[in-house]
């Protein structure tokens, strides 16, 4: 079935808005763009709802915000992929740096597959919200212990030494409370960080992805053939406009004068 989806198929032709409804509607969510589903849980939870039980969602990180993370995340799908025999390579790469397009083609395929298994039917008796809440709660639990052992492995390769004389060393004077709040504000302020980086590196990529899509339009537009052109002229017209008001009525005006 996957591999049957081709360039052309209907699929491709379905909106940002549709695609994000059907989203938000499944899995009970509130996204606003298409890049918000670049980390890959959203599509690992989309097969969990399709084939429950194939998916090992306690693998899925729904708080991914490093590319690291995210990859994990498509490794996941991927293998689910393989698993089911679903004839689709997954562009890893290209939907972790977050670009509108490459995220939207692969939810475009994801929708259009997941129709395709039983009429589009939904399950009813899954319940995204609770599987997401069941998924966060192992996650963390499974880290707090992994913290845990870290700390009693330390413990117990560096015990509390006394002097050369045997008496004890005396108690840190900074209170364990401020210590605590000192990191969880380093760590806030170390993911805020994080965060930003990446909003600015995608905002970057985006800006370039259309820069180069109007680069093509005039180099296009300059060709001997074309350049003369009423709409041609009209094009660059836009293209070129210096000021801050829009030039589309004059090149109306332009494509108008030549019908």
């Amino acid at each position: 079935m996957a591999s049957n989806i081709g360039m052309m198929d209907s699929a491709y032709f379905v909106g940002r808005n549709e695609l994000l409804s059907w989203i938000n509607a499944r899995l009970q969510l509130n996204l606003s763009r298409i890049e918000e589903a670049a980390s890959g849980a959203v599509q690992c939870q989309m097969m969990d709802m399709t084939y429950p039980g194939a998916v090992p969602m306690h693998k899925v990180n729904f708080d991914a915000r490093t590319e690291y993370d995210m990859i994990q995340n498509y490794k996941v799908l991927q293998d689910v992929f393989n698993k089911l025999k679903i004839d689709k390579h997954i562009e890893v790469n290209r939907l972790v740096k977050g670009r509108p397009l490459d995220n939207l083609e692969f939810l475009q395929w994801l929708k259009r597959y997941c129709d395709s298994v039983n009429g589009g039917i939904m399950n009813e008796n899954y319940n995204p919200l609770e599987r997401r809440s069941k998924v966060c709660k192992e996650r963390n639990l499974k880290a707090s212990q992994k913290s845990s052992k870290s700390l009693q492995t330390n413990n117990s390769q560096n015990p509390g030494s006394g002097d050369r004389n045997g008496t004890k060393q005396k108690p840190s004077a900074v209170p364990v409370a401020v210590e605590t709040d000192s990191s969880e504000e380093i760590r806030a302020l170390s993911n805020e960080i994080t965060e930003l980086k990446i909003s600015v590196d995608l905002l970057e990529k985006e800006r370039d992805y259309y820069f180069a899509k109007l680069r093509d339009i005039e180099i296009l537009c300059q060709g001997p053939e074309l350049e003369h052109i009423p709409m041609v002229v009209a094009v660059k017209k836009v293209l070129y406009a210096a000021d801050e008001e829009s030039a589309l009525a004059e090149a109306q005006e332009i494509v108008s004068a030549n019908h």
